[in-house]
């Protein structure tokens, strides 16, 4: 699994590093960014529920 912020739709909530601090990280303008090209088995229910989570609906999962 693969997940990514679309930079034009996040608005830095930050809801989906609260969820999955293991995948999302918030850069220094506050918006969300991902970790980890690959999505460990262990957080991809995190980040479906981060991805579910996003107000903006920045997140994709491939």
């Amino acid at each position: 699994m693969k997940a990514s912020v679309d930079p034009d739709r996040c608005r830095g909530h930050g809801i989906c590093w609260s969820i999955c601090p293991e995948v999302f990280d918030l850069t220094d303008d506050g918006y969300a960014e991902v970790l980890l090209p690959e999505v460990p088995a262990e957080h991809q229910e995190a980040v479906r529920e981060a991805q579910g989570s996003c107000p903006e609906r920045a997140i994709t999962v491939s």
